[in-house]
């Protein structure tokens, strides 16, 4: 179920006009130093860990879909308090429990 889901995702962004994915890679590549770590909280198939390949990023979604993502709980992620640099939810926030996931990765962030 979970692949149909993330296949029928990438035929519908496929079509988009611009992917938001795109310009969080930009941003992450130009402004973002490169010894930073980034959490992909609700990351699908882990694009931005296979882009930023010489970046270190956690990848994380319900479903572990392949060996980049780590298949938690979006509220409650395998990372010790302060251990991210980076929150990205890029079109991850549909939940229900969303505030929940906030919350997490502002407990996992450094600040």
């Amino acid at each position: 179920l979970a692949e149909a889901y993330h296949e029928g995702f990438r035929a519908q962004a496929a079509k988009w006009p611009r992917n938001p994915l795109d310009d969080v890679i930009r941003w992450l590549k130009e402004e973002v130093p490169r010894q930073h770590v980034i959490g992909d909280f609700g990351c699908g198939d882990a694009r931005l860990a296979r882009e930023l390949k010489e970046r270190k990023v956690h990848s994380f979604d319900l479903v572990q879909i392949n060996s980049r993502v780590t298949a938690c709980n979006l509220a409650e992620v395998p990372l010790p308090k302060a251990s991210l640099n980076v929150a990205v939810f890029c079109l991850a926030l549909m939940g229900t429990d969303w505030t929940k996931f906030v919350a997490e990765a502002r407990r996992c962030l450094k600040l």
